[in-house]
């Protein structure tokens, strides 16, 4: 151990892992998750201006970023998955008391996200002939390639960002991931319609200039968390870029032994909506581009129970670090109960309000536009069954995070999203006939399956030996 590793800076006093009674419990999850819930809005935003911006480009610019996207987010979502475990790791610490080890698994987090970034970079840059070896068509395999030149360099910032996320969200310090996000937003969005359309003099880079963008935002918003943490008197002591370059062998091998299950699980449940794609080109470009729009709305509602597991997953980080077994249950169950809740209101909207939701994105219907809005309004009405158990599985896997609950989730995610999921979108879209709305119910048992299983080891955790505390 090092001398600097020693001069650490004084605890300061977190949110009590202990809120007093469920009602105190409801209001110390709210008041963390909400910032985290409008963030992750933002943050999806930035998804969501690329999509409408390559609508407005036309129907082949959509079906091309989407089939882009398929092959990059979940590779983004697998890094994602690793800096959250991360921030578990962070809170237990805190929980605990444990504050110098805060520090050390923040460096080498940093080493963790700088290896993940490594590994997928080259993957990605492999689009066209990915798509390619799926049958996708040639014309819109270029022009995803043509996006994913630039975008690909984007995950070394947000890999930053997301790490960062989990140091601040750890520390409750939750409004200025929302304010940077915010700022991320307005910058994607002045980048894409410059660049995209050749604005302000620049020339027009169409689906080339959203990938510039994209990376272009993700390392604005990088500096800015890194210049807050640097330079912000509770943190800067911390130092956590001293002796970067040290290793800390045995800290980096706890990190991926939590975090590459973490990662491996939402690779799953990602790849799951992007193999949901893959089948959806298959069917047809109208199908595709209305489910390109169905799952952006889908999506949308999604960040709010993940906000919330986000939060989750810090106050069970706390209680397990504190040794305080009931605390750990009422983080854990508010947490599923306000998910559950919100997701039912979001079901309702998705009933109530399709074709204009499906016309946010699209405009005003021409015989063009009319077929996709028509299948977007199906695929909304499968997306409002299955809203309740997306809800539920993401916070409940964020709830097991926070106790390190790692690998027999993933293996739940692998079975429900691989073994369940996708045959049965396969098997309901082709020999069954159902065409897209088949591919939607294979999502929805999926989703279904994953959430009951989750929920069922939650409530086994004592029998199961999960609430052990953590050697940090």
């Amino acid at each position: 151990m090092s001398s600097r590793d020693e001069a650490v800076p004084p605890a300061r006093p977190e949110p009590s892992s202990t809120a007093s009674g469920w009602t105190g419990e409801i209001r110390a999850t709210l008041v963390l998750a909400w910032p985290l819930v409008v963030s992750q809005v933002a943050q999806f935003a930035l998804l969501v201006t690329d999509i409408i911006m390559m609508g407005w480009l036309g129907p082949q610019f959509l079906a091309a970023g989407t089939l882009a996207n398929a092959v990059l987010h979940p590779l983004q979502l697998a890094g994602f998955g690793v800096a959250s475990a991360i921030a578990a790791l962070i809170a237990q610490a805190i929980g605990a008391r444990e504050i110098r080890a805060i520090r050390r698994i923040t460096r080498q987090g940093l080493w963790a996200m700088a290896i993940m970034a490594a590994v997928l970079i080259p993957v990605v840059m492999q689009v066209e002939p990915i798509l390619l070896a799926a049958g996708q068509d040639p014309a819109l395999a270029a022009l995803a390639h043509a996006y994913m030149r630039f975008a690909a360099w984007f995950l070394i910032p947000i890999f930053g960002v997301a790490l960062l996320r989990g140091f601040l969200s750890s520390h409750s310090d939750t409004s200025t991931i929302l304010w940077i996000t915010l700022v991320g937003v307005a910058v994607n969005a002045l980048g894409n319609y410059t660049l995209m359309f050749g604005n302000f003099g620049f020339p027009r880079l169409e689906i080339a200039g959203a990938g510039i963008s994209t990376t272009c935002t993700a390392t604005v918003m990088c500096a800015l968390m890194f210049a807050y943490v640097l330079t912000h008197r509770r943190y800067r002591r911390y130092a956590i870029l001293a002796r970067l370059l040290q290793p800390d062998w045995p800290r980096l091998r706890q990190i991926f032994r939590v975090g590459l299950p973490t990662g491996l699980m939402l690779l799953a449940e990602v790849g799951l909506f992007s193999g949901a794609a893959l089948l959806m080109g298959w069917v047809g470009a109208d199908q595709l581009a209305a489910h390109a729009v169905a799952l952006n709305l889908a999506a949308v509602a999604f960040m709010v129970p993940l906000g919330v597991g986000q939060a989750a997953s810090v106050r069970v980080g706390l209680a397990l670090g504190a040794g305080n077994n009931a605390g750990v249950a009422r983080a854990g169950w508010t947490s599923l109960g306000i998910g559950i809740a919100v997701m039912g209101t979001s079901a309702v909207s998705f009933l109530v309000f399709p074709e204009f939701l499906m016309r946010l994105y699209l405009g005003a219907p021409t015989p063009e536009l009319a077929p996709i809005i028509a299948y977007g309004v199906s695929f909304l009405a499968i997306a409002a069954l299955f809203q309740v158990f997306d809800g539920a599985q993401v916070v409940m896997a964020f709830v097991l995070r926070g106790l390190s609950d790692t690998r027999v989730p993933m293996l739940i995610a692998m079975v429900g999203y691989w073994l369940v999921g996708l045959p049965v979108a396969w098997a309901l879209a082709f020999p069954g006939r159902m065409g897209g709305v088949g591919i939607w119910l294979g999502l929805a048992a999926s989703l279904a399956f994953v959430a009951v299983f989750l929920i069922v080891r939650f409530a086994r955790r004592e029998r199961l030996g999960l609430l052990v505390r953590p050697t940090l």
